[in-house]
């Protein structure tokens, strides 16, 4: 498919997705929500990927779902958001199972189903002038985008009961204490430590990552014993890997170890 919303980017092990709708504040209209599920099918069978950084053109992050279009036909809002959400949610629930573990950078204002979005970062960064909100209740709707799921897995029950029903903004530093971030940097140094983390993510043992992050998606889901059991099959497969050998010699020969992501 054409993107139009985003642009995406193979450099090596790394895979950028960037919002390049910035004018119009990067929104989630059907377009943007296609090309995450696109996005998601292309990343699920892709392989060589270790690391995906996601950022955005444009003074904000985003502002969320469309709401000027929602307006143009309230009619049809309700057969708009089954089409949109059909799209979107299946590219963020095959994007939380690939391997690469996701970067996100943000800056200016990230709201509705983005902060959810950036929720399901693995490492989450922002500046510090970055500022988030959910939005939702504002405009008398639910939320979507995995809000439910990927806020209070970082914020906890409470705190995202809070955010989501008082329809808070928060600064960075708020978002920081709250856990929904896990960096804030000076606008400035944003892009240079995006960059320096998926680098660095990129450089290690990606099908490890992969089966981390899966055994993370089920934590709270499953009985102890049937997460122990995914977590024991998990760790025979990636002990078959070539990056589990080198870790293993490197360490006994006591040496940094150089991982190929396979």
């Amino acid at each position: 498919m054409e993107f139009q919303a985003t642009r995406v980017a193979f450099d090596g092990g790394i895979c950028r997705i960037t919002l390049v709708q910035g004018a119009r504040g990067n929104p989630i209209d059907g377009q943007l929500c296609s090309e995450i599920r696109e996005i998601g099918n292309v990343l699920t069978a892709r392989s060589g990927v270790r690391a995906v950084l996601i950022d955005a053109e444009g003074p904000a992050f985003s502002f969320g779902g469309d709401v000027t279009a929602f307006a143009r036909d309230l009619d049809e809002l309700p057969l708009t958001i089954e089409r949109w959400t059909a799209d979107l949610h299946v590219g963020i629930a095959r994007l939380q199972r690939i391997d690469a573990p996701i970067v996100a950078s943000i800056q200016g204002v990230c709201a509705g189903g983005m902060t959810a979005f950036i929720a399901g970062a693995d490492f989450a960064i922002a500046a510090s002038d970055a500022r988030f909100l959910t939005a939702y209740a504002g405009i008398g709707l639910c939320s979507d985008a995995g809000s439910s799921i990927m806020l209070t897995r970082r914020m906890g029950f409470a705190r995202a009961r809070r955010f989501l029903l008082l329809n808070e903004t928060l600064t960075a530093e708020a978002a920081l204490a709250s856990g929904l971030v896990d960096e804030t940097v000076a606008p400035g140094q944003l892009r240079v430590r995006a960059e320096e983390l998926t680098h660095r993510i990129a450089s290690g043992p990606t099908r490890a990552y992969g089966e981390m992050r899966r055994l993370l998606l089920s934590a709270h889901e499953q009985p102890l014993e049937v997460q122990l059991e995914l977590e024991a099959q998990a760790l025979a497969r990636v002990a078959c890997s070539q990056d589990a050998r080198e870790g293993i010699r490197s360490f006994v020969e006591k040496r940094k170890p150089s991982f190929v992501g396979a």
